[in-house]
């Protein structure tokens, strides 16, 4: 019975993705509308003018949305690879190509001895949960990557060292998939590939690392945790505002600088953790070094002064990751991410306008979601503290107070 059972399994994971990812395609191909605001427009609109702009060999330094690292470049580019369609729908078809490729990452980690399927089925079941938003951005591509790049970590830590440089030249957070690395072939290859890639771009197109001086300007986004302050403080005659700013809607006004700052004291402290934690932890096995990932990428996420929509689908990624192994300790953080991913799609883009106005259900979405992700956080980086560090040593026992010592024929 068992046999046939887990011949099953395999076919069943698939015929759900299948189907699941057939549903996002009809939404983002717009052959169904998916309610709320249309979330193809970044795609059809910003990204299409982004892809002009970098077909003539420079980044769009006069547009201030453009937000992210150099080798994003080959994101917004990627279409180009499909010429036959437009470049919406090639976008989509490449984006679905890569959640196949991590559901296959997925599949083959989870059938190896001593794993587990678990992971794939987190996969299977967390991106859809998270509606039409997860297939009109590029994020889903970075985090094939840095599946690829942590299921090779274990045992080819020059691979996870490369593919978390290039996952972090498009954008960013992947960098962080090195919080539990711990041996020096994986940092150099990091160093080595981040630099030579970065000077590629610096040389080759003008203003790859323009994006620094935007990511610096950017304020309070609505879905952040610290967001959380002004949608409360509205209610109590907080003169500020809402508005679109740095390509996001932010709040604008008394405070919110005060706010931010706390963020960025707060990332601070989640890397000071994370440092004192390595400096004390082992050599980290399979298990741990995704434990240590997930649990870095979902401080920082809860950290942030933005939490969009699509950032989810990275938390979901690294979850899936963990639950490969039958050692993580990650399940109840992978459930928390999966329940905050629902609540993702009913607050973007279902409920956004209620969001913006601050309302009690825009509010109760946000209290709950941001809360499952905290909660989430706190609970990874207390299994991550207590499972892998080493206890402490015993303190010894004053001379004269210590266990009595018996002789082999006393009594």
């Amino acid at each position: 019975m068992e046999t046939k059972g887990a011949g099953r399994s395999p076919l069943w994971l698939l015929a759900a993705w299948a189907v699941t990812r057939a549903v996002l395609l009809l939404f983002v191909f717009r052959v169904y509308v998916f309610p709320g605001p249309d979330v193809t427009t970044d795609v059809s609109v910003i990204y299409r003018g982004w892809y002009e702009v970098l077909r003539q060999g420079t980044f769009p330094l006069d547009d201030v949305t453009w937000q992210y690292p150099p080798a994003a470049a080959l994101a917004i580019l990627s279409p180009a690879a499909l010429p036959f369609l437009s470049y919406a729908h090639a976008f989509f078809t490449l984006v679905c190509l890569s959640d196949a490729v991590v559901l296959a990452l997925l599949a083959y980690a989870g059938g190896r001895p001593g794993r587990s399927p678990r992971g794939a089925w987190v996969w299977v079941a967390g991106v859809p949960l998270l509606g039409p938003t997860v297939y009109a951005r590029y994020d889903l591509m970075v985090t094939a990557v840095a599946v690829a790049a942590l299921l090779a970590g274990a045992r080819h830590p020059r691979v996870l060292g490369a593919l978390a440089a290039v996952g972090a030249l498009v954008k960013v957070w992947p960098a962080l998939l090195l919080a539990g690395a711990a041996r020096r072939r994986a940092w150099g290859a990091a160093a080595v590939t981040g630099v030579g890639v970065g000077l590629l771009f610096a040389l080759s197109m003008p203003g790859a690392f323009a994006f620094l001086t935007f990511q610096r300007e950017r304020g309070t986004e609505v879905e952040s945790l610290g967001g959380l302050v002004f949608h409360v403080a509205r209610h109590f005659g907080w003169r500020g505002e809402v508005l679109l700013n740095y390509g996001s809607i932010e709040f604008l006004g008394p405070w919110v600088n005060v706010v931010s700052t706390a963020a960025l004291a707060l990332t601070a402290a989640a890397l000071g953790w994370l440092l004192l934690w390595r400096l004390r932890a082992g050599e980290p096995t399979g298990a741990v070094l995704a434990d240590a990932a997930l649990t870095a990428v979902l401080l920082f996420t809860v950290a942030s002064r933005v939490i969009s929509p699509q950032y989810l689908v990275w938390l979901v990624g690294l979850a899936a990751v963990c639950l490969t192994h039958r050692a993580s300790r990650m399940t109840g953080p992978a459930l928390m991410i999966t329940a905050a991913s629902l609540l993702t799609v009913l607050e973007f883009p279902l409920g956004f306008s209620h969001v913006v106005l601050s309302d009690a259900y825009g509010i109760t979405l946000l209290v709950l979601r941001n809360g499952l992700l905290a909660a989430a956080a706190l609970t990874a980086a207390h299994h991550l503290w207590h499972t892998t560090l080493p206890p402490h040593p015993a303190t010894p026992s004053p001379p004269g107070r210590g266990v009595r010592v018996v002789s082999a024929g006393g009594s």
